[in-house]
Order: structure tokens, then sequence, then C-alpha cells
């Protein structure tokens, strides 16, 4: 056995562990006990792979280092400044900067290979598309979150026909690309054809709808990044690439599934108010009740069980350090305060999740939906901070709504609620919430920080 083959064993070897920790590493994802580790496990999956990788080419490494400290540098200064109300915007830029390095990545060994066969030619070609889509869709989702573009949908007449015509001439440039490998012309029509494509693709989709398409997207660079793979032949990239796109799929059934709707309607439907719909006179006038937090302070008196459902608004409020000192004040009563979690409340998958972990709160008093619909006419008192649609109890009973058949968390059954907001104005799907108006509901008007930090004070003095 040579030096040569040597060296690639061991380069495949470790290939091999570093697919099998970012395996274990991704099922440490799926529960908080075991996220840290899980993100660690994979990091150092990461490292293995780009060091195996470095030491089996022979490489300029100069650049490859002033790479890494920029890039590095660039990271650290982002992780350490973004807000937590960032997160889903910095999400959607990582997906579209991964999608953007496939395309340049793949480009670059297109156009050096010397004899590139029928694989390499293909895998160039659908790397260049699908990360050029993943690219500009995901800087237009950034967009959108960040409030720079119109949050509502955004088209122009015929938008669907112009989509699938060019989406059919992307797709017949790839197999121009595979007859002719040495027209390289046609790769980069690919790309210019597909970021025209990313932009046209999301600009239509609204913002409530952001979750799913940001899922998506993380979904599309995985399969980016794994074509990437096929044309590099390295293998752990087309392992993680895979492990991306696999898990982003099924991430987006979930979040679709948690919406009652379907990919399709997502991505090509609408969701927003009808012409018809009932107004917002029609459902408030005369029926809100406003409250304040000394008289919240007092609803406590009676409890034994309190439940938290929070929405964007807490994040936007950076609200969620406040809560949880609620909790514990209200705990220390021996009240039972649990957090009712809905799959999409926020911007993006996991948001609620993510922000009150951040304050510490138990994940054992989490309470997924499903879970907690089945006891909540056993609640005493809901407090719905910032949630708007997720709560919408139009989803349960009015068939002609936008968000009709959505599972809600039906926080109107709970003995009484109290709603957290700055005004009556609706959610992202446009229509009003007859929730704040039932006969249980009183409204607490004003930013979710400074709200609860009254409410707290008035818990220690009562």
């Amino acid at each position: 056995m040579n030096g040569f083959e040597i060296s690639a064993g061991w380069i495949n070897l470790a290939y091999v562990v570093a697919a099998i920790l970012f395996i274990n590493g991704l099922k440490g994802l799926t529960h908080p006990r075991t996220a840290v580790r899980g993100n660690l496990t994979s990091a150092w999956g990461m490292l293995l792979a780009i060091v195996a990788t470095l030491i089996d080419g022979g490489l300029a490494y100069q650049w490859i280092l002033l790479g890494a400290v920029i890039g590095g540098l660039i990271g650290g200064i982002a992780a350490a400044r973004v807000q937590m109300t960032q997160m889903p915007e910095m999400v959607a830029l990582f997906n579209g900067f991964g999608g953007g390095a496939s395309v340049l990545v793949a480009g670059a060994a297109f156009i050096i290979a010397v004899e590139p066969n029928a694989q390499t030619t293909v895998s160039t070609g659908l790397s260049g598309l699908i990360g050029a889509v993943t690219l500009t869709g995901s800087l237009i989702a950034f967009g959108k979150l960040a409030e720079i573009l119109p949050g509502g949908q955004i088209g122009f007449p015929g938008m669907k026909v112009f989509n699938a015509l060019v989406g059919l001439g992307a797709l017949g440039c790839v197999g121009w690309l595979t007859v002719d490998p040495t027209a390289q012309i046609a790769y980069w029509i690919i790309v210019a054809a597909a970021c025209i494509l990313g932009i046209t693709l999301t600009l239509p989709i609204g913002g409530a709808d952001m979750p799913v398409v940001i899922s998506l997207l993380n979904s599309y660079s995985g399969l980016a990044a794994a074509a990437t793979g096929f044309v590099l032949m390295n293998n752990v990239l087309i392992i993680a690439g895979s492990l991306v796109g696999a898990s982003g799929i099924i991430l987006t059934r979930i979040m679709c599934k948690a919406m009652n709707r379907s990919l399709a309607n997502v991505l090509f439907g609408s969701l927003g108010p009808t012409a018809d719909g009932p107004s917002a006179d029609d459902v408030y006038g005369g029926r809100v009740k406003a409250t304040s937090p000394d008289e919240v302070a007092m609803l406590f008196d009676t409890a034994q069980r309190v439940l938290v459902v929070p929405g964007y608004g807490l994040a936007v409020a950076q609200a969620q350090h406040i809560v949880r000192e609620m909790g514990n004040v209200l705990e220390a009563r021996g009240i039972n305060v649990e957090y009712g979690i809905h799959p999409v409340a926020g911007r993006m998958p996991g948001h609620m999740n993510v922000l009150l972990a951040e304050a510490d709160v138990p994940y054992e008093k989490l309470r997924e939906m499903d879970d907690i619909n089945t006891e909540i006419e056993q609640i005493d008192v809901c407090m719905v901070i910032g949630a708007n649609d997720v709560v919408n109890p139009v989803a349960r009973t009015d068939p002609q709504s936008p968000i009709a058949g959505m599972p809600i968390i039906d926080v109107d059954k709970a003995r009484t609620v109290v709603v957290v907001k700055r005004s009556l104005s609706p959610g992202f799907a446009g229509i009003p919430n007859p929730l704040f108006a039932a006969d249980n509901t009183l409204m607490m008007f004003g930013d979710g920080k400074k709200a609860i930090t009254e409410l707290v004070t008035a818990l220690k003095e009562s």
C-alpha cells in the first residue's frame, strides 16, 4: 500500500467519523437538554471535516486562513450584536450564504475540471440552480423580516407563468450543460435565471408564512451543498448537505401541518383578509374591556393554574426575562405557571422556545399546543403576550376565514384571558380577533415589557 492510498484511507475514515458526529449532533438538537451538546458535537464534526479536506488537497492555505479569519470576525461580531428579535433575519441570511457558497464553489470546480463527466455537469447545474434560488430567496426573506421590504404579498400579473417559464429555462440550461460541458456560459445563465426565480418566488409570500419559508430555504441550502459535494466528490459534504436538506423538508412539513396548509398553498396561495370579512368595528364595537396591572394582579389571588401564551410581540418587546420573573413570583405563591407554545408563533421555527430558553424558563414548563389544549378549560388565568393569529378562535369557528382550519391554542376556553398587546391591530393574517372582545377577556394595552414589569410590581406589593 503506497502513501497516497494510506492518506486517502485516513481521509475517508475522518469523513466517516465527521458524519457520525453530524448525525449525533442532529439527534442532540431534538431536545433542549441536549441541544448545546448536540451543537458542539456537530461543530467538532465540521472542524474534523475541514481539517481532513485541507490535508487531502494541495490548497492555497494562506488564502483559506485569511478567509477564515475575516469570516470568523464578521460572524463573531454579528453573533455578539444580534438581538433575539433579529434571529429570524440572521437565520435567513445564513441560508442565503450557504446557497451562495454552493454556487461559487461548484462553478469554480466545474471551470477547472479537465474532463467533466455527466455526474459533474448535472450536479454543477443543480447546485447553481438550487443555490442561487436559496441565495436571492433568503435575501428577500431577510428583507421582509427586517421590514426593509413590505411584509405583504408583492407581485405582478402573470407572475406564476413567468416563474414557470424561468424555471423551465433554467432546467433546459442544465440539460444544455450536460450535453455540452464546454458551454460554461450555460452555468451562469442557470445562476442568473435562478437568482431571478428566487426573488419572484419569495416576493409574493406574506410575512405570516415566513417560518415555513425559512425552513424550506434551509432545506434548499442543504440540497445545494449536497449537489456541490457530488461536483467535488466530497463524501462528507454530500452527507452533511443531505442531512440538512432532509431535516429542513421534515421541519417544513411539520410547520405546514401546524398551519393546516399545504406547501403549495404557502408558496402559491395567499393568507389575508377577504373583502366580505367582518370589520374591526363589527367585532370589537363597544365590547372590549380594558384592564390595568393592578386589576390583573388581583386575578391571581384565587388562581391556582396560569398559562402564558407568547407571540412575536413578546420578542419585539424583549419581555422574556420579565415574564420569567413574573412566573417566579407566581410560583412562590404556590401557583402552577406553564407556557403554551404554538409551532408557528413568531417568525421562525422554534422562535418562542429560543426566547424562553434565553430567559432560563425550565423546558418542563413548556407545553405544546395539542397537549395544553386538552387541559385549557382547567386554566384559571391565561395570559396572551403578543400573540394574535395563533389564538384567534375564528380559525375554529368560521369556515370562511382566511385562517379557517388552522390549529390554534384554544385560550378562549380558559376561565379568564388577559391579552397584553399594544393595540387592537390585526396579526399577519390581517383579520380582527374576536378573542379580544370575548366576555372572559381583559385587554391590558401597552408595551409588553413595560406592562408585565408593572404587573410584577403590583404582584410584589399585593
